[in-house]
């Protein structure tokens, strides 16, 4: 989400009084409106990478979103292309319907795909369906024969593992912090300068939640509930993703010692 121009607050985008003497990349290198996936992210992000390795330089990965960091350090499987038509009818079933009930329909096909995808998640749901039809193959199945085996880069994963009751104070303390940073007015900026409530990137979290407060739809306080409530359900699903990662090094936060040492390590040996 970080790599959208305008969508600051809900992303918790590192200040720019904060990035001073350390280079950051693939901040605000899109639109709202703008076509981004996972694809089009490894594309950008691989050179970046690659150039800052070749200057002998540490390139730190930084973020939550687990099938870009798949792309980026194992590659993508390839796809069926688009078939405009049938996505469409999937989209007019979404807006009659609700993307829980096309939820319902990947739930059915492919189980183990909708188990890792959000009901209200229509953009990845409309993909796996529009897979289904074309190549009568699960997305899951894709995904587990590909293994993202292809590894251009030696990386060092390391999670950081908080106590549960701590890390869903953070994400209420947080919520709040966002709201008071200004996500409301942000938010009616981007729909101010056009950018449509069905885009992806506003139905993110944070920005899905302020546009029903806009609409009329909830309170402020609804609205509150609502996102620290749906961000704890996506931590849940984040850690879930993270523990089915082979190699990934776990560490309490507060382990920076231990933390220091591993990273040592794989820098000796990698140079």
């Amino acid at each position: 989400m970080q790599v959208y121009r305008g969508m600051d607050v809900a992303t918790a985008k590192t200040p720019v009084s904060e990035r001073q003497g350390i280079p950051h990349h693939m901040l605000d290198v899109v639109d709202p409106d703008q076509e981004f996936n996972a694809a089009i992210y490894r594309s950008m992000a691989a050179p970046v990478v690659s150039d800052i390795q070749a200057r002998a330089k540490v390139c730190f990965v930084v973020g939550g979103t687990g099938l870009y960091i798949k792309a980026l350090l194992g590659g993508l499987f390839e796809c069926p292309s688009a078939d405009a038509a049938f996505r469409e009818r999937l989209r007019e079933q979404c807006e009659r319907n609700g993307s829980v009930s096309l939820h319902r329909e990947l739930q059915a096909f492919d189980p183990a795909y909708a188990d890792r995808v959000h009901p209200n998640d229509r953009v990845r749901i409309i993909r796996a369906l529009e897979v289904i039809h074309q190549s009568n193959t699960p997305m899951s199945r894709l995904i587990r024969e590909h293994s993202f085996r292809d590894r251009p880069f030696h990386s060092l994963m390391i999670g950081l593992q908080w106590e549960r009751k701590g890390l869903y104070q953070r994400i209420n303390d947080r919520c709040l912090a966002m709201i008071a940073g200004g996500l409301l007015a942000e938010t009616e900026g981007l729909l101010k300068n056009g950018y449509s409530t069905d885009l992806k990137p506003m139905q993110a979290l944070g920005y899905r939640h302020m546009v029903n407060v806009l609409e009329g739809a909830w309170t402020m306080e609804e609205a509150t509930r609502s996102l620290q409530t749906d961000t704890r359900r996506y931590a849940k699903r984040q850690l879930t993703w993270f523990r089915a990662e082979h190699g990934l090094n776990w560490f309490r936060p507060e382990d920076q010692d231990g933390i220091t040492r591993r990273v040592e390590e794989f820098l000796s040996r990698t140079g």
